[in-house]
C-alpha cells in the first residue's frame, strides 16, 4: 500500500513547525487523536497497497498556537513509504508501521525490510527481517544510498543526522565482500565494524576469510582494520596480523607495490616486484619495480602504458640486471649486466587520416634471458633463440597516390650474440597511372592508354656485427647502405577475344657510395681489397611479353555407372608462354664484373673474376644474356553434385585445387639450356586442411669429371630415357583428436548424421586451428600468452558423478623433409645420389579430469638426436576463491614452479605460497 505524506501529516514528517514570531498568525496542523483511533480500529491488517490514507486539513484542531513558538528542526523534503501488506500508525507514540515488503524512501536513500517501523517526531527508522515458519530470516533490510548497499538482519537510521547503527551486515566493497555482527554508520557513509569478517569468497558460507576485531571502511577508498588473523574453512589459522588496509578506490591512484620474497642457490635469498605504481593521468601510468639478491646481484624495470582513446595506445618496457655469481677472488666469480628492451604502439583503427606509426620492438642482450629468473620457468622464453624488432611509419599522399613509408628493423640471434639492422629503411611507391590515357575520353579506348606505369624506390642503410661491437661500428666504412629504384611499364590486350597479350617493360638503376677493388699481391701471394668512395651507378633492364588464356571442359559421367547424384565434372585448364630477353650485363662495357691475374708460387696464372659491388647491399646485375621461353600450365578439377544440405540444391566439391608445372628454356645460353621442372599439387582433404606438395625436377644429368668428382653435365635426363631427377620435397602432416573423434568416426561408417550444436562447435574450433606451431612448445601456453584460452567444464550427470566423456584433446604434428643426401656415395649405374629423410613428430595436450582441473602438457621428438625433445606438463586447479598451478620442465632441461594464491587481486599477493626448484638443472622435490 502507498502513503502519500500530505498536508496535515506532512508538518511531522517534512517539516516540523517553527517558532513563530510575534506577527506569525498560522495555525498548527496537529491531528485529531480520537478520529485517528476511530480509524484505526476501523483498518484490517490485510490493509492493501490499493488503498490510501490521505490525512485531510479538515481533520484539525482549531486552536490557535501560542504567539511565541519554539524553534524546531525539520526534514527538507518529504519521506515516502509503502508497504504491501499493511500500514498501521499510531497518533499516541507517533509510530507508523510497515508490514510485509516495506518501502522507505528519503533524498536518495531507500530501504527495504520486511517490517519497518517510523518515528515521526524523531525521524528514526528501524528496519529488521521477517522470520518465517521455518525459522529463516526473509526480506532483510536492505539500505541503498549513492553507490552504497547494505543488507542486515536489523537496522536503525536517522534521517536528521544520517547516521545509522546495523547489526549483522553484508556489504561489498570493491571485489570483496564484508560482514560484521554490529556497525556504525555515519552521515559521510563512513562504516565502523566489531567482530567483522573480509573475504574475496562469494560463496554463501565463504571458504576463507580474515577476522577482524575491529574496521574501518571508506565506501570507494579502503578498508583499515587492527588485528586480525586467517581463518579457512571456519578452522582459525595461527596467521596474523596487527593491522593492514584493503583499497577500494575505483579511480586510478598511486601506490607502493609489496614485493615477493625467495631464495636462490646462486644468488641467495631475494626481493623480488616490489616497487611503486604511478598514476599519472588518464591518459598513461608508470611503474617502477626492483629486486635485490642477498649475494650482490639487483635489477630495475621499468613499464608504462599509455592510450588516447581513438587516437593510439602503447606500452613501453625496460630491463637492468646486474648479476653476480660466485664468490670474489675465486675462479668462478663472474659479474654480468644484461638489459632488455620492449615497445608496443599501434594507431587506433578510428583514427583515420592518411599517417600511421606503428612499433614492435623486442631487444634483450645476448644473457638476459638466461639470467632472469622468470625465464627458467618460461620454456617459450628461455629457448627463444632469434627476436626481431620493428619500428615503421608511413604517410600517404592522396592527390598524387605517392606513398612514404620509413623503418627501422632488428633482428637478433640469441646464439651466437649476432645482429642484423637496419636503420633507416626508406620505401617510396607511386601507385600504377596510365600516362597517354585522356582527361576526357570520348569513344573506344585507344590502344596506347592502357600503357600504364609506377615507381618503387627504396633507401636502405644496414649492418650485420655482433652485439658488442654495434656502438663501436663506423657509420661509412662498417655500414652497407644504398638506393634503388624500379620503374616497370606494363600493358594488356586481348587478342581474338580470348587471348591475354601482355607486354612489359622493367628499368632497375642502384645507387652506390663505395666500391672494393681487388687485385693479386704478388710478393705477398695474397689478395689485395682497396675500398674507393664515390658515386657509383649501375643498371639493368629486361623485356618481356607473355600470353595467357583460360580453357573450360566439362563432363557428365554416365548415370548408369556413377549414379544419378553426380551433377558434371568441371576441368579448368590455363596454359601460359612467355618469352623475356635482357643483355649481358657481365661484360666489361658495363664495368660490374672484373677480373684480375692470380699468380701462385708455382707461377700459375688465374684468371679471377670479382665484382667490386658484390657486398653492395642491394647486390649488382650479374645475370648474363636471356632470351627466356617459360611455359607453364595449371589445371583444376571440380565436381558438382546433388545435396540437400545446401539451399541451392547442389554442392561443389574440389576433386584437385591445384595442379601445376613449369618449364624454360633459355634461347641465348650456350649450354644448359632447359631450366628444371617446378610441379606443384593442392588438394583440399576437408575444410580444415588442405594438402600440398611441391617437387623440384633436374634436367640435367650427373657425370663424373676428369678428376672423378661428380658434376652437372651438360645432357639431360631425358636422353637417357629417364625423367627428371627428383630433388626432394617437405610436408606437414598435423591432426588434433578429442572425445568427439570416436563418434564422428563411428557416425561416418554407420551412415548416420551429427547435427547437435556441441559437435558443431567443434567443428568450428576445429577449422580455426589451422595453423600448427611446429615449435616443441605447448600450445596451451601460447594459447595462455594470447589471452584465447577457452574454458570447458566437465559434465557431470544428475547423481553429481562425472560422465565418461571428459573433454581431451591430443594433437599430433609430423613434419619430414625428403632431399637428395650428397653425403653419401652416388651410384654410379643410375648417377643419382640416395635420399635422406629429415623428420620431426611433435604432440600436445590437455585433459580436463573434472570442473576446475585441467592438465595440459607437450612433447616432442628428435630423429637426429634420437631422443626427446622438449617436454613440458602442467596442472592447474580452480578452487573457487583460490588457484593451484604446478608446471614442470622434463626436458631439455629440469625445472618446477608450484604456485597456490587467492584468485582476487586484492589478496593474490598477501595470501599465496610459491616453490621452484633452484636454478640449475638439479631439482629439489620438496
Amino acid at each position: 500500500m502507498a502513503l502519500c505524506v500530505a498536508a496535515g501529516i506532512e508538518s511531522h514528517v517534512a517539516d516540523k513547525p517553527k517558532h513563530p514570531t510575534a506577527t506569525d498568525t498560522t495555525r498548527t496542523t496537529t491531528p485529531d487523536t480520537a478520529l485517528i483511533r476511530q480509524r484505526r480500529a476501523q483498518m484490517d491488517s490485510t490493509f492493501r497497497a490499493t488503498q490510501a490514507i490521505t490525512i485531510d486539513s479538515v481533520l484539525t484542531d482549531t486552536l490557535r498556537l501560542d504567539t511565541v513558538r519554539k524553534k524546531r528542526g525539520g526534514l527538507e523534503k518529504p519521506v515516502d513509504f509503502a508497504a504491501e501488506d499493511s500500514i498501521v500508525y499510531d497518533a499516541d507514540t507517533k509510530l507508523a508501521f510497515l508490514f510485509g515488503k516495506a518501502e522507505v524512501k528519503y533524498e536518495n536513500m531507500t530501504l527495504d525490510a520486511g517490517h519497518i517501523s517510523m518515528n515521526m517526531d524523531s525521524s528514526l527508522v528501524h528496519a529488521k527481517a521477517i522470520v518465517d515458519t521455518a525459522g529463516v530470516l526473509e526480506q532483510k533490510p536492505s539500505f541503498k544510498q549513492g553507490g552504497d548497499e547494505y543488507v542486515s538482519e536489523q537496522m536503525s537510521y536517522n534521517f536528521k543526522t544520517k547516521k545509522g547503527f546495523i547489526q549483522n551486515v553484508n556489504t561489498t566493497q570493491g571485489n570483496g565482500f564484508i560482514q560484521s555482527e554490529r556497525s556504525k554508520r555515519t552521515d559521510d557513509g563512513t562504516l565502523y565494524l566489531e567482530s567483522a569478517k573480509y573475504t574475496t569468497c562469494n560463496a554463501k558460507h565463504p571458504h576463507f576469510y580474515l577476522k577482524l576485531s575491529r574496521a574501518k571502511v571508506v565506501p570507494g577508498k579502503g578498508t583499515v582494520f587492527g588485528p586480525a588473523y586467517l581463518v579457512v574453512e571456519d578452522v582459525p589459522l595461527p596467521l596474523g596480523i596487527p593491522y593492514g588496509f584493503f583499497p577500494f578506490n575505483k579511480k586510478y591512484s598511486s601506490g607502493f607495490i609489496m614485493p615477493s620474497y625467495g631464495d636462490e642457490t646462486v644468488r641467495g635469498f631475494y626481493l623480488r616486484n616490489g616497487g611503486y605504481y604511478f598514476a599519472l593521468n588518464d591518459y598513461m601510468d608508470l611503474k617502477l619495480l626492483g629486486e635485490l639478491y642477498t649475494k650482490g646481484s639487483w635489477g630495475l624495470s621499468l613499464e608504462t602504458n599509455y592510450k588516447k582513446r581513438y587516437k593510439y595506445n602503447g606500452n613501453f618496457y625496460i630491463s637492468y640486471l646486474n648479476t653476480v655469481e660466485g664468490e670474489k677472488n675465486l675462479p668462478d666469480y663472474m659479474k654480468t649486466t644484461s638489459l632488455k628492451v620492449q615497445w608496443s604502439h599501434s594507431k587506433d583503427a578510428a583514427a583515420g587520416g592518411n599517417t600511421t606509426f606503428s612499433a614492435r620492438v623486442n631487444f634483450a642482450s645476448e644473457n638476459y634471458e638466461r639470467k632472469n629468473l622468470e625465464s627458467m620457468y618460461n620454456p617459450l622464453s628461455y629457448t627463444q633463440s632469434t627476436r626481431a624488432s620493428s619500428i615503421s611509419f608511413s604517410h600517404l599522399f592522396s592527390g598524387i597516390g605517392l606513398s612514404v613509408s620509413g623503418s627501422a628493423n632488428l633482428t637478433q640471434n640469441m646464439r651466437d650474440s649476432t645482429i642484423t639492422m637496419s636503420l633507416p629503411d626508406l620505401n617510396f611507391s607511386l601507385s600504377r597511372f596510365y600516362p597517354f590515357r585522356r582527361k576526357h575520353q570520348v569513344g573506344k579506348e585507344r590502344w596506347y592508354e592502357k600503357i600504364s606505369m609506377s615507381y618503387t624506390g627504396q633507401l636502405s642503410n644496414s649492418i650485420a656485427t655482433k652485439e658488442n661491437k654495434l656502438l663501436h661500428s663506423n657509420l661509412i666504412k662498417d655500414w652497407r647502405n644504398g638506393m634503388q629504384h624500379r620503374i616497370p611499364v606494363d600493358a594488356t590486350f586481348q587478342l581474338f577475344k580470348y587471348i591475354n597479350i601482355s607486354p612489359s617493360f622493367s628499368f632497375n638503376d642502384v645507387m652506390y657510395t663505395n666500391r672494393i677493388m681487388r687485385n693479386w699481391d704478388a710478393a705477398a701471394l695474397r689478395e689485395v681489397a682497396d675500398t674507393t668512395y664515390g658515386f657509383y651507378n649501375l643498371y639493368n633492364w629486361n623485356v618481356s611479353v607473355s600470353a595467357n588464356t583460360t580453357l573450360y571442359g566439362f563432363y557428365k559421367p554416365w548415370k548408369k555407372l556413377f549414379g544419378s547424384k553426380i551433377v558434371a565434372i568441371r576441368h579448368v585448364f590455363k596454359p601460359n608462354v612467355s618469352f623475356s630477353y635482357a643483355p649481358d650485363f657481365t661484360t666489361s662495357r658495363y664495368g660490374y664484373v672484373r677480373h684480375y691475374d692470380k699468380t701462385d708460387a708455382s707461377g700459375n696464372v688465374e684468371r679471377v673474376p670479382y665484382s667490386p659491388y658484390q657486398s653492395g647491399i642491394f647486390g649488382y646485375p650479374s645475370s648474363t644474356k636471356q632470351g627466356m621461353v617459360t611455359m607453364s600450365v595449371s589445371n583444376n578439377l571440380e565436381m558438382k553434385i546433388k545435396s540437400d544440405k545446401d539451399t541451392t540444391g547442389y554442392k561443389k566439391i574440389s576433386l584437385i585445387d591445384e595442379l601445376s608445372a613449369s618449364l624454360s628454356y633459355n634461347m641465348a645460353a650456350k649450354t644448359r639450356q632447359w631450366s628444371d621442372l617446378t610441379t606443384r599439387l593442392r588438394l583440399k582433404l576437408s575444410k580444415s586442411y588442405t594438402f600440398s606438395l611441391a617437387a623440384l625436377f633436374a634436367t640435367y644429368a650427373y657425370v663424373f669429371d676428369n678428376k672423378g668428382n661428380v658434376v652437372v653435365g651438360d645432357r639431360t635426363e631425358w636422353s637417357h630415357g629417364r625423367f627428371g631427377r627428383f630433388q626432394g620435397m617437405s610436408q606437414n602432416l598435423s591432426y588434433t583428436f578429442n572425445n568427439q573423434t570416436l563418434t564422428k568416426l563411428r557416425d561416418l561408417f554407420s551412415g548416420r548424421r551429427s547435427n547437435t550444436m556441441e559437435e558443431k562447435d567443434n567443428e568450428k574450433e576445429q577449422d580455426e586451428q589451422t595453423d600448427v606451431e611446429d615449435a616443441n612448445i605447448d600450445p596451451d601456453l601460447l594459447a595462455t600468452k594470447k589471452k584465447t584460452v577457452k574454458k570447458e567444464k566437465a559434465k557431470v550427470d544428475n547423481d553429481g558423478y562425472l560422465r565418461f566423456q571428459l573433454p581431451w584433446s591430443l594433437t599430433l604434428s609430423y613434419g619430414i623433409t625428403m632431399f637428395e643426401n650428397r653425403n653419401k656415395p652416388i651410384n654410379p649405374r643410375t648417377m643419382r645420389y640416395p635420399f635422406g629423410f629429415t623428420q620431426t613428430l611433435n604432440a600436445s595436450g590437455y585433459l580436463r579430469i573434472s570442473d576446475g582441473w585441467n592438465i595440459t602438457f607437450s612433447s616432442g621428438y628428435d630423429f637426429e638426436q634420437h631422443r626427446i625433445s622438449m617436454t613440458t606438463a602442467s596442472l592447474s586447479r580452480n578452487l573457487h576463491c583460490f588457484e593451484m598451478s604446478c608446471s614442470v620442465v622434463l626436458r631439455p632441461y629440469s625445472s618446477f614452479n608450484f604456485s597456490f594464491r587467492a584468485i582476487a587481486s586484492e589478496l593474490a599477493d598477501a595470501l599465496k605460497w610459491d616453490k621452484r626448484s633452484s636454478y640449475s638443472s638439479n631439482i629439489e622435490w620438496y
